[in-house]
């Protein structure tokens, strides 16, 4: 057994890109940064470490919640998988690009605070795949 799983929460690095497929279905994507914060015991001084990371949304209503919502600035909270793809440069050369995939079920994306026009606002809300599929489900079935 194994698990590929990877939990994020940081700020958004520009206005996500958001992408059509020829069968009309969006991708997103956006480069996420995390941040550490520490104290140097040496000097005393604040030091800081920020890793970016990319993030490509597969997941149709997910796609949607990033090109309505999430700007650059955003503070999100990610939780999907982590995926290694190979490509080649316009060198020639072989490289490879790790990225956080949310695509398909068990992906959750979080707007934790979403500033809009400069405003400190905030708000939270929750989306994961499965939030689009129960909606709309009644009580009353007949068995």
């Amino acid at each position: 057994m194994s698990v590929n799983k990877v939990i994020l929460l940081g700020n958004v690095g520009g206005d996500p890109a958001i992408r059509t497929t020829q069968d009309g279905k969006k991708i997103a994507t956006f480069s996420l940064a995390t941040s550490d914060k520490w104290k140097d015991k040496q000097s005393g001084e604040q030091r800081d470490k920020t890793e970016w990371h990319r993030v490509v949304v597969f997941s149709e209503g997910l796609a949607g919640i990033v090109e309505r919502y999430v700007k650059k600035g955003t503070k999100i909270f990610v939780e999907g998988s982590l995926q290694t793809r190979k490509w080649t440069g316009n060198d020639g050369v072989e490289k490879y690009t790790t990225e956080v995939i949310l695509q398909g079920f068990n992906n959750k994306l979080e707007i934790i605070e979403n500033r809009k026009d400069g405003e400190g606002g905030s708000s939270s809300s929750s989306y994961d795949e499965h939030h689009d599929e129960v909606s709309g489900i009644e009580d009353d079935i007949p068995f």
